[in-house]
Parts: C-alpha cells; structure tokens; sequence
C-alpha cells in the first residue's frame, strides 16, 4: 500500500492573529476527508482502534475519526520529547500508555507531526510488542528533511519543509493549540 500524501506547501497571504496561515481549516478538512477516504478503503470493513498521541493530535484524531467509515474505538497515548522551546530534547519517555490491550486489533497511531521520528519510532517499537494485527500510522504533517530515525507514515496529510508550525493542536510552549488554521511560527514572533 503506498502511502497516502499531499506534497504541497501554500503559503497564504493571509495572517491569522499575526502569524501566516501555512494551511487554512478548509484544507486542512479537505485533505483529512481524503485521508479517511483511504483509511476506510483499507480497512475494508475491519474495526479500527485509533491512538491519538496527546496532545497535538487531538483535534486531528477528532476530525479523522469522523472521517473514517469503520467501526473505531480511540485510546491514547502520551509522550515527552520536547521542552518549552523549537528544538526536541532527543529523549522520548512514555507518559501515559494505553488504556486497553490492543493484541490482535487493527491499529491506527494517529501523530499531528512526523519531524525527527524519534517518538514514532519509540511507539511503534511499544505497540508492536502489544502484538496487534496490524500498525499503520496517520500523520497531519510530514518533515522528511528532519528525519533522525528511518520511519514513514502509511497517511500523510501534507509534506512540509523545516517550519515550526503551530495550530489545529499543535502548539508553542502550549500555546497556539487552538488556533483553527496551522500557521508558521517564526524565531522572531512576540512570546
């Protein structure tokens, strides 16, 4: 199966509380309506368990889920690698698991970025030692340029260059989550 990927970047002219808007909320619903067009064909008509990596990925595990024609149940997961700043801390720590065994299910991991791998790497590594039937991952947004561990997501939204991105769940120092539109951050925005 390849993966499904939009390679664009559309830089808008248009500003979103001063930051430029990198995708408006209708691309973004847009490209997740086709994601989980795919994810359903695939599935055929198996049962579905999505992840959703807190706390980026819950407006995107949202939206995808309604999106997806499958009889799905969520869990989450939890992890640690970046600081209060623009660069990860190269150590990934579990720190929340799931709440329910997923041996023999159909598994979803459903991540808001893919930058260094690193944290892909580490759950992939944790879940399929739970033995599931199948792993695939979604991401919204794709960094191949930053890729520190070989790994590839089976959905990708959009394939961006080196931007610090912010908004529809993904934030700065926790901020900015809920933003509707993913927008750049820039080194010299005001904090």
């Amino acid at each position: 199966m390849p993966p499904c990927s939009r390679d664009t970047v559309s830089m808008t002219t248009n500003t979103y509380q001063g930051l430029e808007v990198l995708y408006t909320r209708q691309q973004i619903a847009e490209r997740v309506a086709e994601m989980g067009a795919q994810i359903t064909q695939d599935l055929n008509g198996e049962k579905l368990v999505m992840v959703g990596v807190l706390k980026g990925a819950a407006f995107f595990l949202a939206d995808l889920s309604r999106a997806v024609q499958a009889d799905a149940t969520f869990d989450f997961v939890a992890t640690s690698s970046y600081g209060n700043g623009q660069r990860s801390s190269g150590a990934v720590k579990l720190i929340k698991d799931l709440d329910e065994p997923i041996e023999g299910k159909n598994v979803l991991v459903v991540e808001d970025i893919l930058d260094t791998g690193l944290t892909l790497s580490y759950l992939r590594k944790v879940l399929l030692q739970q033995h599931p039937k199948s792993l695939r991952i979604a991401t919204l947004l794709d960094k191949p340029s930053r890729r520190l561990e070989k790994i590839e997501a089976d959905y990708v939204g959009f394939s961006i260059p080196n931007l610090f991105v912010i908004g529809y769940g993904m934030d700065y120092a926790e901020r900015y989550r809920n933003l509707p539109d993913i927008c750049l951050m820039t080194p010299d925005h005001p904090e």
